[in-house]
């Protein structure tokens, strides 16, 4: 018995983790909870020295210093106050108008919308439930089919997931070792995909079944010509100022992306201010808001670091290695792996539970067969997107459920009782969005370079004129990060934010 424990720590202790989340306890402290755990058996069994969790201390002063998630609380302030400034109306106002002829315009407005405060707020609950509940009264109020009319709605707010600059693409980079700045430049040609898929799949039931997806009644068109122009340039141009100052500035490399974040909460306070929403009490309820989601983070992030401690003391990460190295098929094999196991998981955890406890796992085996991180982390984003829109759990369906009517009302405009949207017409309508989700995964594999030409602004250099001068052991200006003459034109390995802790082994 203590030989199979001995050697089946690391899969123990991963199915014991899983075992207790479904369990239903708060994912940070099951994290901690199994690390400690498993830590103490370890060392009664003497597979670890008693100085194991002497190591925690100083992992989590390095979290605490990180300033790559800096940028967290930063985006999280500015998308809560541009919710409450009340752009989200102004924009779906203004482009349900513009598109108001059109069948479908209506959706079209919502879609589009969705894009534009992707990448304002990054925030997909915001989105969500500003546009359910400005816009889901008003489509169904003309007469939208309600699996259509929810399920869109539900989609559009999951673009803040993929969208620059989305707060899963500072964790992934942050736990992959990678830049912010080359995830967002990844994730942008992914992202305005996404908008084009539904848009697509908005024209295709147009053309299908018209009537699911009716144009906008002459009498609800009330801007046209020049005050249309007018109202649609007051409400587009101050978000797509903001976009640029964001990550226009990221993406030339003017300001990091916590410098980024800082500028883009201030631009929102100004734009707050000009629209006349800004007072204390938003200001309050916008800041308490962002203490709780940045805790929450943190509380993960540290979990997680208490569980990788042990785990790598036991060498789960070989374990893992070995396990997805042997995998047929090589990289297309690991990548269908990785994403089928991202996709089950997403049915029980969110994206942040996910980043912090499998990107760990997978990026070193990754990294060991030539993949691309960046690559490889867009894919994953765009999987963890699916975890908003599976029915029963997803929590974009749960927020649209939260403003959807529940009950039977008497529309205030045209005086009609409009019926309740159904939980079950909330679920199939998110199907459509989960396939076009599911088959954006698929294509991202086939054609990375959709994700890799980030790599095109970097600088070309002629190899032809590069001299490089090899230090011998022992030499001035030999490799800082070798420890002895063998060491010397070594390049330290990159760290995936869990890396595998020094005991302090007897030397021979």
């Amino acid at each position: 018995m203590f030989a199979f424990l001995a050697e089946n720590l690391a899969p123990i202790m991963f199915l014991s983790l899983i075992v207790i989340l479904l369990m239903g306890y708060p994912v940070a402290f099951a994290l901690a909870f199994v690390g400690f755990l498993f830590g103490f058996v370890g060392i009664e069994m003497e597979l670890l020295p008693a100085s194991l969790f002497g190591a925690i201390p100083d992992r989590i002063f390095g979290q605490m210093s990180n300033e790559t998630l800096l940028a967290i609380p930063f985006f999280t302030f500015m998308g809560l106050i541009l919710e409450r400034s009340g752009m989200a109306e102004d924009l779906l106002d203004t482009i349900g108008q513009l598109f108001g002829p059109v069948r479908g315009g209506l959706a079209f407005a919502v879609i589009f919308v969705g894009a534009i405060l992707a990448a304002t707020t990054g925030v997909v609950a915001a989105s969500v439930i500003s546009m359910g509940l400005i816009s889901l009264p008003i489509m169904l109020r003309y007469g939208y089919d309600r699996r259509i009319a929810a399920g869109t709605i539900a989609a559009s707010g999951t673009l803040a997931q993929i969208i620059p600059p989305s707060l899963v693409l500072i964790i992934l980079a942050d736990q992959l070792g990678r830049s912010v700045g080359d995830m967002y430049k990844g994730a942008l040609v992914p992202g305005l995909l996404f908008v084009a898929a539904y848009a697509g799949y908005i024209i295709v039931m147009a053309l299908l079944n018209p009537p699911s997806v009716p144009a906008l009644p002459l009498e609800a068109r009330t801007l046209r010509g020049w005050k249309l122009v007018r109202k649609a340039a007051i409400s587009l141009i101050p978000p797509l100022a903001l976009i640029f100052l964001v990550l226009g500035t990221i993406f030339i490399g003017v300001a990091t992306p916590t410098e980024g974040g800082a500028m883009g909460a201030t631009g929102a306070l100004v734009l707050a201010a000009l629209n006349r929403r800004l007072d204390l009490a938003m200001m309050r309820s916008a800041l308490y808001a962002t203490a709780k989601l940045s805790s929450f983070v943190i509380f993960i992030l540290l979990g997680a670091r208490v569980f990788s401690l042990t785990f790598y003391g036991v060498n789960g990460h070989v374990w893992v290695e070995r396990l997805m190295t042997a995998i047929p098929g090589g990289e297309i094999g690991f990548l269908i792996v990785a994403n089928l196991l991202v996709f089950f998981l997403a049915f029980f955890l969110d994206y942040f539970e996910l980043a912090f406890i499998i990107i760990p796992l997978l990026a070193p085996v990754a990294d060991s067969l030539g993949i691309d991180l960046i690559w490889f982390g867009v894919m994953l984003a765009i999987n963890m997107q699916t975890s908003f829109m599976h029915p029963p759990f997803g929590f974009s369906l749960f927020y649209l459920r939260s403003v959807a009517p529940a009950r039977a009302y008497r529309d205030r405009v045209t005086g009609e009782t409009i019926q309740p949207i159904t939980s079950g017409q909330i679920y199939m309508g998110a199907l459509p969005y989960l396939a076009i989700q599911l088959a954006m995964v698929a294509i991202v594999i086939m054609f990375p370079g959709l994700v890799t030409h980030y790599k095109s602004n970097a600088i070309a250099v002629d190899p032809s004129t590069i001299e490089l001068e090899v230090p011998m052991p022992g030499d001035a200006g030999a490799n800082p990060f070798a420890t002895d003459g063998a060491g010397a034109g070594q390049v330290p390995a990159v760290d995936f934010g869990s890396p595998t802790p020094d005991f302090g082994a007897p030397q021979d």
